[in-house]
């Protein structure tokens, strides 16, 4: 019978390899250029006032027309398809490359809002809604009673 050394952090080893390998293939892309299991989701920021609600998503390399938003009374669904090409030329060699990818991102709103009445302004790469309160949401009073 032989023995046979225990060492005790060989498997912690192959367990931070194995994940080091799922993230590095998240990061990476097909063939195509688009990225094989990551996808674009656009960061969104959402500041309440007493009149409205204001939201920014940020959506560079789009345009207007590649954005859809649909606003119901409680939810806000913004979607839209990137296309996003980066060439570079240095010492006579030129680089070329090429981000396609579709999102949908929903977000539910603080408050019930009057959706028939939503600005949008899309500039420099910022959407930005202005969703005003529905009226019983701006006079709504609550009672808080201490200890």
């Amino acid at each position: 019978m032989a023995l046979i050394r225990w060492q005790p952090f060989e498997e912690t080893d192959y367990l931070q390899r194995s994940m080091n390998r799922l993230f590095d293939t998240l990061n990476t892309t097909n063939g195509e250029g688009k990225h094989s299991l990551q996808s674009f989701v656009p960061a969104a920021e959402l500041q309440e006032t007493p009149e409205a609600v204001h939201l920014s998503l940020e959506a560079p390399g789009m345009s207007a027309q590649d954005i859809d938003i649909q606003v119901t009374a409680d939810t806000v669904s913004v979607s839209g398809e990137r296309k996003e090409e980066t060439v570079t030329e240095d010492k006579g060699m030129t680089r070329s490359e090429f981000r396609y990818g579709r999102f949908q991102r929903i977000i539910p709103l603080p408050v019930r809002i009057q959706n028939t009445n939503v600005q949008a302004d899309y500039k420099d790469g910022i959407l930005k809604l202005v969703l005003p309160k529905a009226e019983e949401e701006k006079n709504k009073i609550v009672k808080v009673n201490v200890g």
